[in-house]
Protein backbone atom coordinates (compact mmCIF):
# COMPACT_ATOMS: atom_id res chain seq x y z
CA UNK A 1 0.00 0.00 0.00
CA UNK A 2 1.61 3.31 -0.74
CA UNK A 3 1.65 5.93 1.10
CA UNK A 4 -0.61 8.34 0.51
CA UNK A 5 -3.21 5.44 0.18
CA UNK A 6 -2.63 4.25 3.73
CA UNK A 7 -3.01 8.12 4.83
CA UNK A 8 -6.49 8.45 3.18
CA UNK A 9 -7.65 5.31 4.90
CA UNK A 10 -6.09 6.27 8.53
CA UNK A 11 -7.97 9.61 7.69
CA UNK A 12 -10.72 7.89 7.19
CA UNK A 13 -10.83 5.53 10.06
CA UNK A 14 -10.22 8.57 12.20
CA UNK A 15 -13.58 10.13 10.58
CA UNK A 16 -15.39 7.20 11.30
CA UNK A 17 -14.72 6.59 14.76
CA UNK A 18 -15.31 9.96 15.48
CA UNK A 19 -18.62 9.67 13.91
CA UNK A 20 -19.26 6.70 15.59
CA UNK A 21 -18.11 8.48 19.19
CA UNK A 22 -20.77 11.07 17.74
CA UNK A 23 -23.96 8.86 17.06
CA UNK A 24 -23.30 6.77 20.33
CA UNK A 25 -22.79 9.86 22.55
CA UNK A 26 -26.67 11.06 21.03
CA UNK A 27 -28.44 7.62 20.87
CA UNK A 28 -26.71 4.87 23.06
CA UNK A 29 -25.69 1.15 21.70
CA UNK A 30 -29.02 0.74 20.67
CA UNK A 31 -30.47 1.46 17.15
CA UNK A 32 -26.84 2.30 16.04
CA UNK A 33 -26.18 1.41 12.33
CA UNK A 34 -23.29 1.19 10.18
CA UNK A 35 -24.85 3.09 7.25
CA UNK A 36 -25.50 5.55 9.88
CA UNK A 37 -21.96 5.44 10.75
CA UNK A 38 -20.19 5.56 7.56
CA UNK A 39 -23.20 8.84 6.30
CA UNK A 40 -22.00 10.68 9.36
CA UNK A 41 -17.89 9.99 8.64
CA UNK A 42 -18.79 11.25 4.70
CA UNK A 43 -18.02 7.59 3.35
CA UNK A 44 -20.26 5.43 1.50
CA UNK A 45 -20.64 2.03 3.67
CA UNK A 46 -18.47 0.03 1.68
CA UNK A 47 -15.55 2.46 2.64
CA UNK A 48 -16.72 1.56 6.47
CA UNK A 49 -15.52 -2.76 5.84
CA UNK A 50 -12.27 -1.39 4.23
CA UNK A 51 -11.20 -0.56 7.69
CA UNK A 52 -13.01 -2.32 9.79
CA UNK A 53 -13.49 -5.57 9.71
CA UNK A 54 -17.57 -5.17 10.84
CA UNK A 55 -19.73 -2.85 13.33
CA UNK A 56 -18.32 -4.62 16.25
CA UNK A 57 -14.77 -3.79 15.28
CA UNK A 58 -15.47 -0.22 15.23
CA UNK A 59 -17.23 -0.39 18.33
CA UNK A 60 -14.41 -1.35 19.95
CA UNK A 61 -12.23 1.38 18.63
CA UNK A 62 -14.74 3.95 20.03
CA UNK A 63 -15.02 1.74 23.43
CA UNK A 64 -10.60 2.25 23.53
CA UNK A 65 -10.83 6.26 22.66
CA UNK A 66 -13.53 6.03 25.81
CA UNK A 67 -11.09 3.65 28.07
CA UNK A 68 -8.04 6.50 27.50
CA UNK A 69 -10.07 9.59 28.34
CA UNK A 70 -11.37 7.32 31.45
CA UNK A 71 -7.57 6.59 32.17
CA UNK A 72 -6.89 9.85 31.98
CA UNK A 73 -9.49 11.20 33.95
CA UNK A 74 -8.84 8.71 36.84
CA UNK A 75 -5.01 9.02 36.65
CA UNK A 76 -5.45 12.86 37.59
CA UNK A 77 -8.10 12.23 39.88
CA UNK A 78 -5.55 10.32 41.78
CA UNK A 79 -2.59 12.35 41.78
CA UNK A 80 -2.73 14.65 44.91
CA UNK A 81 -4.18 11.66 47.14
CA UNK A 82 -2.21 10.41 50.13
CA UNK A 83 -3.51 7.46 51.88
CA UNK A 84 -5.89 4.90 50.55
CA UNK A 85 -9.10 6.71 52.07
CA UNK A 86 -8.46 9.47 49.41
CA UNK A 87 -7.52 7.25 46.79
CA UNK A 88 -10.28 5.31 46.71
CA UNK A 89 -12.88 8.39 47.49
CA UNK A 90 -10.86 10.18 44.69
CA UNK A 91 -11.04 7.43 41.83
CA UNK A 92 -14.81 6.45 42.79
CA UNK A 93 -15.65 10.08 42.54
CA UNK A 94 -13.89 10.52 39.11
CA UNK A 95 -15.51 7.64 38.00
CA UNK A 96 -18.77 8.56 38.88
CA UNK A 97 -18.26 12.01 37.19
CA UNK A 98 -16.58 10.75 34.11
CA UNK A 99 -20.16 8.24 33.97
CA UNK A 100 -22.07 11.14 34.04
CA UNK A 101 -20.23 13.30 31.60
CA UNK A 102 -20.02 10.55 29.00
CA UNK A 103 -23.07 8.75 30.23
CA UNK A 104 -24.05 6.66 26.77
CA UNK A 105 -20.72 6.14 26.13
CA UNK A 106 -19.85 4.69 29.83
CA UNK A 107 -22.84 2.41 29.03
CA UNK A 108 -21.31 0.90 25.84
CA UNK A 109 -18.53 0.17 27.85
CA UNK A 110 -20.66 -2.33 29.65
CA UNK A 111 -23.37 -2.95 26.98
CA UNK A 112 -21.91 -3.97 23.80
CA UNK A 113 -21.34 -7.63 23.55
CA UNK A 114 -19.61 -9.52 20.55
CA UNK A 115 -21.15 -11.63 18.83
CA UNK A 116 -21.72 -15.37 20.11
CA UNK A 117 -18.47 -17.54 19.78
CA UNK A 118 -16.61 -14.17 18.94
CA UNK A 119 -14.34 -13.52 22.09
CA UNK A 120 -13.27 -9.83 22.96
CA UNK A 121 -9.37 -9.18 21.59
CA UNK A 122 -6.92 -9.34 24.15
CA UNK A 123 -5.55 -5.89 22.88
CA UNK A 124 -8.59 -4.41 24.46
CA UNK A 125 -9.26 -7.05 27.25
CA UNK A 126 -5.54 -5.66 28.65
CA UNK A 127 -7.12 -1.89 27.74
CA UNK A 128 -9.41 -2.24 31.22
CA UNK A 129 -6.50 -3.60 33.30
CA UNK A 130 -6.04 0.58 34.51
CA UNK A 131 -9.66 0.51 36.52
CA UNK A 132 -7.89 -2.39 38.58
CA UNK A 133 -4.55 -1.26 38.76
CA UNK A 134 -5.66 2.03 39.94
CA UNK A 135 -7.26 0.16 42.92
CA UNK A 136 -4.65 -2.68 43.40
CA UNK A 137 -1.93 -0.55 43.65
CA UNK A 138 -2.81 1.57 47.15
CA UNK A 139 -4.28 -1.83 48.34
CA UNK A 140 -1.42 -3.78 48.17
CA UNK A 141 0.18 -1.84 51.07
CA UNK A 142 -2.29 -2.80 53.22
CA UNK A 143 -3.10 -6.22 51.96
CA UNK A 144 1.31 -7.25 52.51
CA UNK A 145 0.53 -10.95 53.30
CA UNK A 146 -1.69 -11.47 50.24
CA UNK A 147 -0.57 -12.34 46.96
CA UNK A 148 -0.72 -10.83 43.40
CA UNK A 149 -4.06 -12.73 42.69
CA UNK A 150 -5.24 -12.17 45.76
CA UNK A 151 -5.19 -8.57 45.83
CA UNK A 152 -6.48 -8.36 42.05
CA UNK A 153 -9.82 -10.14 43.21
CA UNK A 154 -9.92 -7.50 46.38
CA UNK A 155 -9.63 -4.59 43.42
CA UNK A 156 -11.54 -6.33 41.12
CA UNK A 157 -14.78 -6.62 44.33
CA UNK A 158 -14.25 -3.18 45.42
CA UNK A 159 -14.83 -1.73 41.35
CA UNK A 160 -17.45 -3.67 41.38
CA UNK A 161 -18.95 -2.87 44.08
CA UNK A 162 -18.60 1.00 43.06
CA UNK A 163 -19.93 0.88 39.57
CA UNK A 164 -22.78 -1.16 40.64
CA UNK A 165 -24.00 1.45 42.85
CA UNK A 166 -23.38 4.08 39.54
CA UNK A 167 -24.47 1.67 36.61
CA UNK A 168 -28.21 0.80 38.79
CA UNK A 169 -28.52 4.51 39.47
CA UNK A 170 -28.14 5.38 35.68
CA UNK A 171 -30.22 3.07 34.65
CA UNK A 172 -32.80 4.70 36.98
CA UNK A 173 -33.76 1.19 39.06
CA UNK A 174 -35.39 1.10 41.73
CA UNK A 175 -33.19 0.52 44.20
CA UNK A 176 -30.99 2.82 42.67
CA UNK A 177 -29.65 6.26 44.23
CA UNK A 178 -31.27 9.93 43.42
CA UNK A 179 -29.00 12.11 41.32
CA UNK A 180 -28.86 14.43 44.00
CA UNK A 181 -27.76 12.16 46.90
CA UNK A 182 -25.59 10.00 44.23
CA UNK A 183 -21.65 11.91 44.46
CA UNK A 184 -22.00 11.40 48.94
CA UNK A 185 -22.82 8.06 48.86
CA UNK A 186 -20.41 6.82 46.20
CA UNK A 187 -17.82 8.94 48.73
CA UNK A 188 -19.24 7.26 51.50
CA UNK A 189 -18.83 3.52 50.02
CA UNK A 190 -15.59 4.41 48.91
CA UNK A 191 -14.04 5.06 52.22
CA UNK A 192 -16.14 1.78 54.02
CA UNK A 193 -14.37 -0.41 51.67
CA UNK A 194 -10.73 1.30 52.04
CA UNK A 195 -11.41 1.40 56.26
CA UNK A 196 -12.44 -2.56 55.47
CA UNK A 197 -9.79 -3.72 53.06
CA UNK A 198 -8.70 -6.60 54.68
Amino acid sequence: MTQRRQTKKEDLRNRLIAAGTELIQEQGLKGLRARDIAERAGSALGGLYTVFEDLDALILAVNSGTLKRMEAALSSAIQSSTGIEDAFADLSIAYLRFALSDRNLWFALFEHRMPEGVAVPDWHLAEHAFLIGFIATPLSRHMPDAGPQDVAIRARTIFAAIHGVIAISLENRFIGITPERLEQEVRTLALLLARNVT
